[in-house]
C-alpha cells in the first residue's frame, strides 16, 4: 500500500506541476490534502481521494464554477508546498491558528472538532501531568496536538511523533505508546469505530482552548490571494445555505460538524 500510495502521490504531483494556476485567474485550482486522515481524506482501495475533505472541496468548487485538481501532500509539508506554489489550497482538515497565520492565510471555518485522548479500556489515566509522569504519548507531527502536549505535558510524559495519525494507532494497540491524542471525530471513525479499536476508549475530557487548537478547521491559502480566499469564503457560506454541507455531514457523520 505505501508503494502504491507513493506512485499515485507522484502521479498527481506532476500532472499538477504541469498545469499551474495563473495567479487570479482562478479557472483551475490546485488542492492539496495529506490522503492519510479517515474519514476526512484518505486514498481507497482503488487508490481514489475520498473523505469529507475531498467531498467538501468537489462542493466548492462546483459552486465556485471552477475545475479542481486535487494532490496528495505529506502533512508536514503542506504549508511549504503552498508558499512553494506546488498548489494553491490545502483543504486537509488544518486548523486556524495564529502561529500557521504567520506564514499563510485562511478562509472561515469549514468545522470544528474537539481534541482527545484515546487509551486502552480500563488504563485509568488521570489527565494531567503527574497522573501521565513516565506515559508515552503519541501524537502526528508538526500538529496542533503534538504542540498541545509538548506545552501542557511535556515535562511528565515521552512524546513519540508519527508521519500519520494511523502509525500513531498502530503503535498504540502494539503497546508501544500508552496514550494517542488527535481530533476526537478523527479517532472515533478512523480508530474507535474499528476492529483494532475497540478494546480502546476516548479518557479524559475535550480540549478545545484557542491557543492550541485555534479558531476551527479552514482552507489555508497563500497570502495575497485574498481573491482566491473570498471565492472559497463565499462558497462555504453558499453550500452552508442550499443544503450541500448539510448532505455531504451527513454522509460521515450523525452529528453536525459545523458547530455554531
Amino acid at each position: 500500500m505505501k508503494t502504491c500510495l507513493s506512485m499515485f502521490t507522484a502521479a498527481l504531483l506532476v500532472f499538477a506541476l504541469v498545469a499551474p494556476a495563473t495567479a487570479g485567474n482562478w479557472d483551475t485550482i490546485r488542492v492539496a490534502t495529506e490522503g492519510a486522515y479517515p474519514p476526512f481524506n484518505f486514498v481507497d482501495s482503488n487508490g481514489e481521494l475520498q473523505g469529507f475533505d475531498v467531498d467538501i472541496t468537489k462542493a466548492l468548487c462546483e459552486e465556485m464554477g471552477v475545475k479542481c485538481k486535487m494532490m496528495i501532500q505529506d502533512w508536514d509539508g503542506l504549508i511549504p508546498g503552498l508558499m512553494a506554489k506546488k498548489f494553491d489550497a490545502i483543504v486537509a482538515s488544518m486548523s486556524i491558528t495564529e502561529e500557521r497565520k504567520q506564514k499563510v492565510d485562511f478562509t472561515d471555518k469549514y468545522y470544528v472538532s474537539p481534541a482527545r485522548f484515546v487509551a486502552r479500556k480500563g488504563a485509568g489515566f488521570d489527565i494531567s501531568k503527574a497522573g501521565l509522569k513516565g506515559k508515552t504519548v503519541g501524537v502526528q507531527r508538526a500538529t496542533i496536538h503534538e504542540n498541545f502536549v509538548r506545552d501542557n505535558f511535556g515535562d511528565s510524559v515521552q512524546i513519540k511523533s508519527y508521519a500519520t495519525q494511523d502509525e500513531a494507532n498502530m503503535d498504540l494497540t502494539a503497546g508501544r505508546v500508552d496514550l494517542v491524542i488527535a481530533d476526537a471525530t478523527v479517532l472515533q471513525g478512523g480508530f474507535l469505530d474499528t476492529d483494532a479499536g475497540k478494546d480502546y476508549a476516548f479518557i479524559g475530557p475535550s480540549f478545545t482552548d484557542a491557543k492550541w487548537f485555534g479558531e476551527g478547521i479552514g482552507i489555508a491559502v497563500r497570502k495575497g490571494d485574498d481573491d482566491l480566499k473570498k471565492m472559497f469564503n463565499d462558497a462555504i457560506q453558499a453550500i452552508r445555505a442550499n443544503g450541500v454541507y448539510q448532505k455531504i455531514n451527513a454522509k460521515y457523520f450523525d452529528f453536525d460538524l459545523y458547530g455554531e
